[in-house]
């Protein structure tokens, strides 16, 4: 399919199309990686990241990056690089030649004990987005293939921190707090 648009696969916040506008939207599967909760010395908080891991298989969102332009999404992600996932993602979508997934390599992950948290808000946008593409079921396969549930967690919904947070429902905002309360995680204290 030479000039056919790029796509990229979501599986975190691009998942929730609130927060992009990129068309051709469409659920997928990345095979070989798994999603983990990342640290790295770039960012003073903790985001999701995809790592390779042969033993898992996680859902997602894949959409077309129009003219091969990639400025726009590469600004947003900016502390990941690039990767190529086309042979490893499937899905039900038309002439799609190109797939690539964001990641942080392991090298550039922060190695040092002192966690940052991961703001509530950012939780928030992709569970949403999860319940909206997969349903109850598909956000609490997004719970159970993610990694790194001991980071800590800062309560930002009162004064979101997330740049592209989104309003939950009452029902959506009960479901991510049901799905904490059952993993038992820990509440940050106010990051600095």
């Amino acid at each position: 399919m030479a000039g056919a648009d790029p796509y990229f696969f979501g599986y975190g916040s691009l998942v929730n199309c609130a927060t992009h506008d990129y068309p051709h939207p469409a659920p997928a599967r990345l095979k070989g990686w798994r999603r983990a909760w990342g640290q790295t010395e770039l960012r003073k908080v903790a985001f999701l990241t995809a790592v390779p891991d042969p033993d898992c298989e996680i859902e997602g969102l894949i959409a077309r990056v129009p003219g091969s332009d990639w400025q726009a999404l590469d600004e947003r992600e900016w502390a990941y690089d690039r990767v190529d996932a086309s042979e490893t993602v499937t899905h039900e979508a038309k002439d799609v030649a190109e797939i690539s997934v964001y990641a942080v390599p392991d090298e550039r992950q922060s190695k040092s004990a002192d966690r940052f948290p991961i703001w509530l808000s950012y939780i928030d946008v992709v569970v949403q987005g999860y319940l909206r593409v997969f349903g109850p079921d598909g956000a609490d396969r997004f719970f159970e293939t993610t990694s790194g549930w001991d980071t800590p967690i800062y309560d930002d919904r009162a004064e979101p921190r997330y740049p592209r947070h989104q309003q939950l429902s009452e029902e959506e905002r009960e479901f991510v707090d049901s799905r904490l309360k059952r993993i038992g995680v820990n509440w940050a204290q106010e990051p600095d």
